[in-house]
Order: C-alpha cells, then sequence, then structure tokens
C-alpha cells in the first residue's frame, strides 16, 4: 500500500470528469484521475456517439425508401458492414481510449486504472494506492445498466447498448425491453437493417417521460415501419434456447426472437463507491448537490450520478461548475429549469422545461399550444416523412414558456430556439413579435404560440 497527495482526485472519466481533469491538469494543479473502463465513459465508445452514426445510416436508408412519389424509383439494399466498420474506427481501433489517456497525461495529469473507492473526506483507494485529495474529491462515476430481476434473464447473452453497439451483424429478429429513448432510438435503426423488432414497454407510452403525443407518434411511426409495439406489459419471464430468446409478457403472450435487448434505464451504485464514508446514503438512488454540485465538503458530484438528467450535455455543463469553483472562478449556480434532451429517432423528438403534467403540478394556470408539422408550409413540402409537431407549456401567469417539445424531421435543431426561450424566459408576447424565417420547420412555433393565445388546448 502506497500514499500518493495530489491537489484534486477524480472519480471516473467520463465527458465531464475528463473535462475536469484536463482543465485542471492545465491550470497547474495536480490531478489524479481514475477510471475502471475507458477514458471518456460510455458517450464516445457506446453511447451518443456511435448510436447517432448507426442511427445515421439508417436513416438514409429510410430517406432512400421514400424516393418513389417523390423523385423517381429506388432499391434500397441495407448492410451493416460499414456501419460496424465507421464505429470501429471510431471508437479508436476496437475500444482502444489510449489516445484520450494520452491527451490527459500529456497534460501532466496522472491516470490510474481501477476502481476508485472513497474511504474518508479526502482520501480514495485505487488498487494498492491510497490517493490524498488536498483540495478535493470530484465524483463522476457515471451510471451502468440497470438490468430487471426478469425470470430466467439472468446468464443469458443477452445485450445491453454495449454488445448492440459492438455487433458487426444487425439480426434478423430483435426483442427490446423498454421503450425509452435508447430502446426507441436502437429499435428502429435494427428495424431499418431489416431486423423484426417487438418493443416491450411496461409504461402505457413509448417514452414515457415525454409528452403522450412523443409516444404515441412514435409507436404510429414504428408500426408503419413494421415494427411490433406493446406498451402496458411487462416481461414476465425470459427463455433462451440457444439460437433464440422467447419472453412471456404478463397479458399471457410470447415473443421469440434472435437476440434481445435490455434497455430498461440505468443506476448508480453507491455502496461500490463508498460515499458512506463521506456521509452520504449509499442506498440512495442518486448523491444529493448543491448549486455548487457540492455533495459534502471538499467533494463535489457532477453527471449521472446527481440524477439531473442522464445526459453528456449535463455532465459537461456541472464539470464548468466545479472547474471554475475548484480555481475560485466567478461561476453561476446550478440551473435546471431549462433542461433540453433530444430522442434521435426519425422523427427526432426534443424537448425541454416541464412537460404539461408536471406544469399542472406546479403552476396555477397553464396554457398548451399544439401545432402539427404536416400542416405547416415546410411539412407539407417535406412530404415523406414530415412526422411531427410542436407543443408549448406556458406559464400563463408570468406569460412565458416554461417547457416544449419540437418533434420532426429536424426537432432537435428547432429546440434550440424554444430552449432559448425557456431558458431565458422570454415573454410570449415577444416570441409572437418576433420574425420566422419562411419556409422553415420552425415556423410551426407561431402556429403554436397561435393555440396559447387563442387557448385552444388547456
Amino acid at each position: 500500500m502506497s500514499d500518493r497527495e495530489f491537489d484534486v482526485v477524480v472519480i471516473g472519466m467520463g465527458p465531464g470528469g475528463e473535462h475536469v481533469a484536463e482543465q485542471l491538469a492545465k491550470a497547474g494543479l495536480a490531478v489524479a484521475a481514475i477510471e475502471d473502463s475507458l477514458v471518456g465513459g460510455e458517450c464516445p465508445y457506446w453511447g451518443c456517439v456511435p448510436s447517432k452514426m448507426m442511427i445515421r445510416a439508417a436513416n438514409l436508408l429510410a430517406e432512400g425508401r421514400r424516393i418513389p412519389g417523390m423523385a423517381g424509383m429506388s432499391q434500397v439494399t441495407p448492410d451493416w458492414a460499414p456501419v460496424a466498420e465507421r464505429i470501429r474506427a471510431e471508437a479508436t481501433d476496437n475500444w482502444n481510449d489510449q489516445v484520450a489517456a494520452d491527451r490527459y497525461t500529456d497534460l501532466g495529469g496522472v491516470l490510474f486504472r481501477g476502481h476508485g473507492v472513497i474511504t474518508g473526506p479526502d482520501r480514495v483507494r485505487v488498487g494498492a494506492d491510497t490517493l490524498i485529495a488536498r483540495r478535493g474529491i470530484v465524483i463522476n462515476a457515471g451510471t451502468v445498466p440497470a438490468v430487471p430481476p426478469v425470470e430466467g434473464l439472468a446468464g443469458t447473452p443477452y445485450w445491453t447498448n454495449h454488445e448492440a453497439i459492438e455487433t458487426e451483424q444487425a439480426p434478423d429478429s430483435l426483442i427490446v425491453l423498454g421503450g425509452g429513448a435508447i430502446g426507441a432510438e436502437l429499435s428502429q435503426v435494427f428495424a431499418r437493417f431489416g431486423a423484426h423488432v417487438t418493443v416491450i414497454e411496461s409504461a402505457d407510452r413509448l417514452l414515457p417521460m415525454d409528452e403522450p403525443e412523443a409516444g404515441a407518434l412514435l409507436a404510429e411511426v414504428f408500426r408503419r415501419e413494421g415494427m411490433d409495439i406493446r406498451t402496458g406489459v411487462r416481461a414476465q419471464s425470459v427463455a433462451h434456447s440457444g439460437s433464440s430468446f422467447t419472453v412471456t409478457t404478463s397479458d399471457r403472450a410470447a415473443v421469440s426472437a434472435e437476440r434481445l435487448l435490455v434497455a430498461t434505464g440505468r443506476r448508480s451504485d453507491l455502496a461500490a463507491l463508498g460515499v458512506g464514508a463521506i456521509g452520504l446514503d449509499e442506498t440512495a438512488r442518486a448523491i444529493p448537490v448543491d448549486e455548487q454540485m457540492v455533495a459534502a465538503p471538499g467533494v463535489w458530484a457532477i453527471g449521472d450520478v446527481v440524477g439531473k438528467g442522464a445526459f453528456t450535455h449535463m455532465s459537461m455543463y456541472h464539470a464548468e461548475l466545479v472547474i471554475a469553483a475548484i480555481l475560485g472562478r466567478p461561476h453561476h449556480p446550478a440551473e435546471y429549469h431549462a433542461v433540453p434532451w433530444v430522442t434521435f429517432t426519425d422523427p427526432e423528438i426534443g424537448a425541454v422545461g416541464l412537460t404539461a403534467a408536471r406544469a399542472r403540478e406546479q403552476l396555477r394556470h397553464v396554457e398548451v399550444g399544439l401545432a402539427q408539422i404536416p400542416a405547416s408550409a415546410r411539412g407539407w413540402i417535406h412530404k415523406a416523412g414530415n412526422d411531427g409537431f410542436i407543443k408549448l407549456v406556458a406559464d400563463a401567469a408570468r406569460g412565458v414558456l416554461v417547457g416544449a417539445t419540437s418533434a420532426g424531421p429536424v426537432g432537435g435543431e428547432v429546440l434550440s430556439m424554444l430552449t432559448l426561450a425557456v431558458h431565458a424566459a422570454i415573454p410570449v408576447q415577444r416570441l409572437r413579435e418576433m420574425i420566422y424565417a419562411y419556409p422553415t420547420f420552425h415556423r410551426a412555433v407561431p402556429d403554436a404560440l397561435a393555440q396559447l393565445e387563442t387557448g385552444a388546448t388547456r
């Protein structure tokens, strides 16, 4: 055993932790970083980046199939090989993090490979070393797939997002447990590459955390593309024969497929992290932090582990606050009234702030405006693949938007103006007075604002 002193110890080198470690090292601090997987975390290797490569490829197939009736004839033949090859190249030669690790250590940081466990207010154990943090500890431990305790599931070769991303061959058939963002995105990808896909979601709709219109829209699109969508039922048991899976659901139905993807959320393991040593509840779902991301004296926590949104952009947002705090720079407190997120299905589902249901729980007078993308000029021009809508949620007492959903061919991009409106509390009247370029998808926003004005949807 050996003790080594550093200014800051960072546990977890996902996007936020990596950013904190690199920036503090650049500033001249002695930084130790601990990672038990790959430097860079889920996002570049199994999350946002490779999954969007898959989605881009699948969307190209869909666009090719939309040519008839619009621009001539087409015959599209899916081929997974270039997708798998591109993902492996992006993941730095078969999931090798040497480039990312070198980028950090070249700045003077020290990298420890292994699992970090907090043993005291200023101490972290990794392997045979105890790291002493003179100025503080930053926790960026992230999350792992949450696998439900379904009878027969354990011990079978089911997929999580890791195996789905790494596969060198698209399956002929696929069962997906979970209709949230990850399940929805990967379901559509494999369906467009020829798999017969069945989605099983225990909630009454897909994307249960989003507006109900979003889940209904995706279910309609998915069924149109030949997918089997089963909501309001849960997986009761799983059997694996060696060549296929059979899932029996709570309504006593059974479905079989070559592969099974478990996409039922993610979880933190605070006990394995040793947060009890700093006075925190190890049985909690997330680490509670204040507006400065402080979890305990001299300890900050960022990213998925704080439960404020399991998105890379949230981890990076938190990282900036912690960097400023440690370096003594002015910084604002964390704000969560305008957190944006996008599900990169086709159509894309972008959302920010409160849903209408959440808003009604918190506010006395809520107004809702809804406009359909196909009814807009750009939607009519786009024609094939023009599914979508704009939904606005307003606090009528203050006259500002508190939430919005932008679903459509570029729903995530249209979301940017709505995120700004919610974040800056721009008065609804000023939004009505804006000039909206014609013909764009975001011109559906004033149509939704008009619904707010007339009170047609409440």
